[in-house]
């Protein structure tokens, strides 16, 4: 006879508030994949909804390489299914210090490479290896999960909430007065999810006011500050802006960074879960032992396809230029659909295209009422609106962090073809017409 085991499981109900540490009750989970669900439920009772939620890509519209998936298989076929290291392969930690010599004109050592299941392990291992508890971490908002890591690691979150004038990008007079007490600093360039570049001028700003700030601890003895700086988008920035590194711009910020990559969101392969992180390497030790306890690396055939089409960029013939040029036709659709809509009246605008998946929007809704009569007093009420009756989904900004009531909301294309894109722009302009005049 089975044993019931739900039975158990109901019965030993009082454990729920003695069987886990305290300090996970206040982890919450994703805003964003509330969303999301929130979305399959309403398209399972037959709703069209325009979906433009997602930090992903559909298959249908962005494969990934044919040379990759090729070259997986390739190796599976070769018997490649056994651990890797936990710092990586060799193969692929060599092919990365190869791509960022020939694309960035950055040489690492090779011992500064560590492989990680996508980004995310190499992100949490930064925060667990150089986040205290009680330290601070100084990020920009609007940002990506950022609040969750410095909670899990039992930091002390300072978010400084930027503005669409300087692209969702913070200025160093803003940082400035949280600096001599920082331990790590957050910056994301291409954002998510702004979908906006750094500047030269103001990465160069940050990284002299961060070198500044670790020679006066330098000569204390102070432990120093250090840079968390995401560029999983990097290779996708359009429309004349550029990728910029800390390291690339002022040298000496190299023992003091920690940069993290994948080839998640460039080569559209967010489920094959290759990511890596360069970093000093006295640094990059210690996350090894974290990311190897907890096996977060990814899975060595992956691993050495990647090595290959990272060190043979011929293999992928046009991939990259194809697939970027799809990102950017979607996006910049969106944005003159938008900008359209602005010259006519309705309460809607939105920044450039620059970079990444994403586009940011501000929806000027917040403390008006809908011709329905429905009361829109804040960003959630006037998401759930437009997810009703324009059946258009979206991520509002306050998903990540940033104040309430802004109305700026991301847009994601990875999962849209153009004529849903046409088709989103037709359902918000009908939406908004009313609100005209």
């Amino acid at each position: 006879m089975a044993v019931d085991v739900a039975s158990h499981y109901r019965s030993a109900a009082d454990l729920a508030a003695r069987a886990t540490q305290p300090g996970m009750d206040g982890l919450k989970g994703s805003q964003i994949l509330a969303i999301a669900g929130e979305v399959r439920e309403l398209r399972a009772q037959g709703k069209a909804i325009h979906n433009l939620t997602i930090g992903d890509f559909d298959p249908r519209y962005f494969p990934i390489p044919d040379a990759l998936r090729d070259r997986i298989k390739d190796e599976l076929d070769a018997g490649q299914t056994n651990y890797p290291p936990a710092v990586g392969v060799p193969e692929l930690r060599a092919a990365v210090v190869a791509l960022y010599e020939r694309e960035l004109g950055l040489t690492f050592p090779i011992d500064s490479v560590l492989a990680g299941s996508g980004a995310r392990p190499p992100i949490y291992a930064t925060f667990a290896t150089i986040v205290a508890e009680g330290d601070t971490v100084v990020y920009p908002v609007p940002s990506w999960n950022v609040s969750y890591y410095v909670y899990l690691n039992r930091g002390r979150g300072v978010p400084i909430v930027t503005q669409p004038e300087t692209g969702f990008m913070p200025t160093a007079a803003q940082l400035a007065p949280h600096l001599s007490t920082a331990r790590l600093l957050v910056i994301n360039s291409p954002q998510n999810p702004s979908g906006t570049v750094i500047t030269e001028e103001v990465l160069g700003e940050l990284c002299d006011a961060i070198l500044a700030e670790n020679a006066r601890r330098r000569e204390l003895g102070e432990r120093p500050l250090m840079l968390l700086y995401d560029a999983v988008y990097w290779q996708l920035t359009f429309a004349g802006a550029r990728h910029l590194t800390p390291i690339g711009l002022r040298p000496a910020m190299a023992p003091y960074t920690v940069m993290v990559d994948a080839i998640s969101k460039w080569w559209a392969a967010t489920g094959l879960r290759v990511g890596w992180c360069v970093a000093p390497p006295w640094v990059r030790a210690k996350m090894q032992a974290l990311v190897g306890h907890m096996g977060a690396w990814p899975a060595r055939a992956e691993q050495l396809a990647t090595a290959a089409l990272l060190q043979d960029p011929s293999l992928l013939g046009d991939y990259l230029d194809h697939f970027k040029r799809q990102v950017q036709q979607r996006l910049e659709l969106l944005q003159r659909g938008i900008e359209d809509m602005a010259r006519d009246g309705l309460p809607i605008r939105c920044l450039s295209v620059a970079g990444a998946i994403y586009l940011s929007v501000q929806l000027d809704l917040v403390g008006r009422t809908a011709p329905d009569g429905t009361p829109l007093p804040d960003d959630e009420a006037v998401r759930k609106w437009i997810l009703h009756t324009a059946g258009v989904a979206y991520v509002p900004f306050t998903c990540f962090d940033y104040p309430g009531g802004s109305g700026w909301i991301r847009l994601s294309v990875g999962s849209v073809s153009m004529a849903d894109v046409e088709a989103t722009l037709a359902s918000l302009r009908a939406a908004l017409t009313p609100f005209t005049g």
